[in-house]
């Protein structure tokens, strides 16, 4: 007999389409659409297009219970690709409402994930081309920025983000996630983006407070978490992303 029966408990198996609440906020079922980056803004100003509608819309539709809307740039150079969305300026807010808008009225979540690529912005992708590699300033590139001065792979090297300029980085964008109607915020700390290279004993060798030893290295995903959480309604969940492994050898 197991202890919870000993102890009089009634185990309760959860199930894919029970329901669930996190903070203020209640999820229809446990099956979430993933933040996937659709390389599609071809305007390069960051705004979502009807594209964007119809591809989260229609999964809203079709049984999620929460949908995340890609990885959203917090500053230009926070893309991942000059084709990438963004939620630097208020202009942007209203591409944005309009799919949470949509997405809540189809039964799910209206969530969206918020990125700085770090070292691994300003790539390509199959619409632009520069496929694994850095575009370009005279094609829309930039210079991109990183805890320490370590390239990425083959794409250009970084430049180091001062202490100030860290401190400069505030998330103050999470204000224009709630103006825009999401519900839900997921920080993108994973897949070797910029607070994930913060994190990485591998890309982060600075020697100041945010690097270092694990506390350092953990800093900045902790201030920018107690910075989004001050931003945004107590009762609006705020999500975190996080790589299990970087898949180094030794």
């Amino acid at each position: 007999m197991s202890e919870d029966k000993k102890n009089g408990k009634q185990n309760k198996t959860v199930k894919p389409f029970d329901p669930m609440t996190l903070r203020g906020v209640t999820v229809r079922n446990r099956i979430w659409l993933p933040p996937m980056d659709m390389y599609s803004v071809f305007e390069r100003d960051g705004r979502p297009t009807q594209f964007h509608y119809q591809h989260y819309v229609s999964r809203a539709l079709g049984g999620f219970g929460m949908v995340i809307a890609e990885a959203t740039a917090v500053c230009p150079e926070g893309r991942i690709s000059p084709f990438d969305t963004g939620l630097w300026e208020d202009e942007q807010i209203d591409a944005w409402r309009w799919i949470a808008d949509g997405i809540k009225q189809a039964g799910a979540v209206a969530a969206i994930q918020l990125n700085h690529a770090g070292r691994k912005g300003s790539t390509g992708c199959s619409g632009l081309g520069y496929i694994a590699n850095t575009v370009p300033a005279e094609d829309g590139g930039w210079p991109t920025v990183a805890p320490s001065e370590i390239a990425y792979g083959r794409y250009a090297m970084p430049r180091a983000l001062s202490v100030d300029e860290i401190h400069g980085i505030t998330w103050a964008f999470a204000r224009r996630a709630v103006e825009a109607g999401f519900q839900a915020i997921e920080i993108h700390a994973a897949h070797g983006y910029l607070i994930s290279q913060f994190l990485d004993p591998l890309s982060n060798v600075r020697d100041d407070e945010y690097g270092g030893g694990f506390e350092g290295r953990i800093r900045f995903l902790v201030e920018t978490v107690d910075a989004v959480r001050s931003m945004i309604p107590e009762d609006m969940p705020l999500l975190v992303r996080v790589s299990a492994t970087d898949w180094a050898a030794g």
